[in-house]
């Protein structure tokens, strides 16, 4: 890619609005400490890791397809979900 590109921002883009449509547009906060609050649940529990279902991962979340990964191949994932 070079400067200028309409694919710099795409996947920013993408990720902005999917959080808008997910978190953002769903309710008001009435501070800025409890909208920080839940941007950071949102992308720590929600997106990246346990709740958020991925039709590239056969609908299975991050953590669990990478735990089934990791037992087919005798291999110690880095996160494990109780």
């Amino acid at each position: 890619m070079t400067v200028g590109d309409c694919f710099d921002n795409a996947l920013m883009e993408a990720f902005w609005a999917r959080m808008r449509v997910e978190l953002l547009d769903r309710r008001r906060w009435r501070t800025r400490i409890e909208l920080a609050n839940a941007i950071f649940e949102y992308l720590e529990i929600f997106h990246n890791r346990q709740q958020r279902r991925h039709t590239a991962l056969g609908m299975r979340t991050p953590i669990e397809y990478e735990n089934n990964h990791y037992n087919n191949r005798s291999v110690t994932p880095l996160i494990q979900v109780s």
